[in-house]
């Protein structure tokens, strides 16, 4: 068998050197591509369903405390069907702006901790408030 480096070629050796290689070169192409933004981890991607589905299922579960009081007033069919046709939809339309890094409780985007170090624009920061409005009046003996 010829040699290379004191390795035989077709020796167990010279194969695992090669699914190394190989390995390690499939590796730095998943880490290119995470990193292009082209790849991202089942995990975030079962979480961000989770946080999808467990919208979809607070507005459907919402539909029904809205309605009641709706078609509670109504005695025909195609009223009732057109309310509820018409909150369907603006449930669907909530549904379909809806980010799952937005969280309304601070009213702002929270970034996922697996982007850090991407390219995105930062926020400005916040000026000071100032008051708006006439001067406060000057309290004390100079006023009497």
């Amino acid at each position: 068998m010829a040699s290379t480096g004191g390795v035989l070629i077709g020796s167990s050796y010279d194969e695992a050197r090669t699914r190394k290689i190989a390995a390690e070169a499939e590796i730095a192409e998943l880490d290119l591509a995470k990193v292009k933004g082209l790849l991202v981890l089942a995990d975030d991607v079962v979480d961000a369903w989770q946080d999808v589905l467990n919208a979809l299922r607070g507005k459907l579960l919402s539909l029904p405390t809205k309605a009641a009081p709706l078609l509670a007033v109504e005695s025909e069919p195609p009223a009732c069907q057109e309310i509820c046709e018409q909150l369907i939809n603006e449930a669907l339309e909530e549904l379909s702006n809806y980010d799952p890094l937005f969280d309304p409780t601070t009213t702002k985007r929270t970034d996922n901790p697996s982007e850090e170090g991407d390219d995105k624009p930062k926020a400005p920061a916040k000026k000071k408030s100032k008051r708006v409005g006439r001067p406060r009046k000057a309290t004390g003996l100079a006023n009497k």
